[in-house]
C-alpha cells in the first residue's frame, strides 16, 4: 500500500499545501494510506483532512516515518544537515547547480534516500504536469508595483504579508498606487505566454499598468536587449536554465535608463544561467526588495515563495493539477514519477564523480 506523508512546512511565511481534503479523500478511496502532520499555519485546517479520512501526525514528525512513506511537502526542509532516508516529494531547488542544492542532494545520498522533485514532473514533451506559477506571477507584479510606488515617495518597499485573497490584494495595491498621483509605469513582462508570465500580466492590467508582453518571439535573437532599460518595471518570468539569454546585465545598473524596478518572479541567482545579473541572492518578506542601484535607484524584487501570499488560491490551483499525478504514485517507477527518479539518480550520480 503506497503510503504518502503530508508534512507541515517549517518554512516562515509559507501558509500553502499540496493536496486538499478532496485530493486526500480520492487517495484514499484508491487504497493509499495518506498521513497528514498537523501545522497550525497551513491555509487549510487540520480537522478538514481529519474528516477526509487521513491519519494525524504531530508537526515534524516526518523524520520517524516509516521506511516506506512518501514524504510530500513544498518548501525547504530543516536544514540541520541529517541525512534523508525517504522518497521525498517537494521543490529542491537542487538540479542548477545551487549550492545549498548541493547540499541538499548529498544528504539524500548519505540516507539512501531520494529527492523527487515538483518542478520535473513532466509529460512525455517535457511539459511540466503542474505548477504554481499563475499565483507567482500575479503576486511577484504586486510586491513589484508596491515597490514602484514606494519610490514615488523617496522610501524603499517595506514588508509584505498574505492576503487572506486576491480582492482585498487587489484593493490594497490600487490604493498605494493611486497615493503616488502619478500616471501608472509602464511594464515589461518577459516570458508573458507561460503560467507566470499570464498571471503578472493579469494583474498589471487588472491594475491599470499598460504592458508590453515579450515571449520566444522577442527574446529569440539572444540579445542585448536594450528596450528593458525603456520599461520602468520588468518582470521576469523565464527560468535560469541553458541558453537563456541575459536581460539584464551586471553594467545595466548605470544610469541613462527608466527601469526602477525588476521583478525577478523566476529568481535563481546562484545559478550561472540566471538572466538578471544584477543581484546576487533572494529577497524576503520583511525585506522584498535589494537596492542595487541609487542615480537612478534600482529595487531587485526576488521572493521566492511568492504564491504563498495568496496561499488559498494558489493552494486549491495547484493541488488540482497535482492530483491526477499524485495518483500514480501507486505505480512510483512509471511515467512522471520514474523520470523524476531517474533525474535524480543522474545528478546524485553526479556528486561521487566530483
Amino acid at each position: 500500500m503506497t503510503n504518502l506523508w503530508v508534512r507541515a512546512e517549517s518554512r516562515a511565511n509559507e501558509d500553502r499545501v499540496g493536496i486538499t481534503p478532496d485530493g486526500v479523500a480520492q487517495l484514499i478511496a484508491q487504497g493509499m494510506q495518506v498521513t497528514v502532520e498537523d501545522s497550525p499555519r497551513r491555509i487549510i485546517p487540520t480537522k478538514d483532512y481529519a474528516r477526509a479520512g487521513a491519519a494525524i501526525a504531530p508537526e515534524g514528525s516526518w523524520p520517524t516515518a516509516p521506511d516506506d512513506a512518501i514524504v510530500f511537502g513544498l518548501k525547504e526542509l530543516p536544514e540541520d544537515g541529517t541525512p534523508l532516508r525517504h522518497r521525498h516529494v517537494m521543490f529542491g531547488h537542487a538540479f542548477k547547480g545551487q549550492p545549498a542544492g548541493q547540499v541538499l542532494l548529498r544528504r539524500f545520498a548519505a540516507g539512501g534516500g531520494t529527492l523527487l522533485d515538483l518542478e520535473y514532473l513532466t509529460d512525455e514533451d517535457g511539459r511540466r504536469l503542474a505548477a504554481f506559477g499563475y499565483w507567482a506571477g500575479y503576486a511577484g507584479a504586486a510586491v513589484s508595483l508596491l515597490a514602484w510606488a514606494a519610490q514615488q515617495g523617496g522610501g524603499v518597499c517595506g514588508p509584505v504579508r498574505a492576503w487572506p485573497d486576491r480582492a482585498p490584494m487587489l484593493d490594497d495595491l490600487r490604493a498605494r498606487l493611486d497615493g503616488t498621483a502619478r500616471p501608472r509605469p509602464r511594464a515589461l513582462v518577459i516570458g508573458a505566454g507561460g503560467r507566470v508570465g499570464r498571471g503578472a500580466t493579469d494583474l498589471m492590467t487588472a491594475m491599470g499598468v499598460p504592458v508590453t508582453a515579450w515571449d520566444m518571439a522577442e527574446t529569440a535573437h539572444g540579445g542585448p536587449f536594450p528596450e528593458v532599460l525603456m520599461h520602468d518595471i520588468l518582470i521576469n518570468a523565464i527560468l535560469a536554465q541553458p541558453g537563456a539569454p541575459v536581460f539584464v546585465p551586471a553594467e545595466a545598473v548605470a544610469p541613462g535608463r527608466a527601469l526602477t524596478v525588476i521583478g525577478d518572479v523566476a529568481c535563481d541567482p546562484t545559478s550561472d544561467f540566471s538572466p538578471i545579473k544584477v543581484y546576487d541572492r533572494t529577497t524576503t518578506w520583511q525585506a522584498p526588495v535589494l537596492r542595487v542601484a541609487e542615480a537612478p535607484v534600482l529595487d531587485v524584487m526576488a521572493i521566492d515563495n511568492l504564491p504563498s501570499m495568496l496561499p488559498r488560491e494558489s493552494s486549491e490551483d495547484y493541488a488540482a493539477q497535482l492530483l491526477p499525478v499524485l495518483q500514480g504514485l501507486d505505480a512510483p517507477g512509471d511515467g512522471a514519477w520514474g523520470r523524476a527518479a531517474a533525474l535524480y539518480r543522474d545528478h546524485a550520480g553526479r556528486l561521487t564523480q566530483t
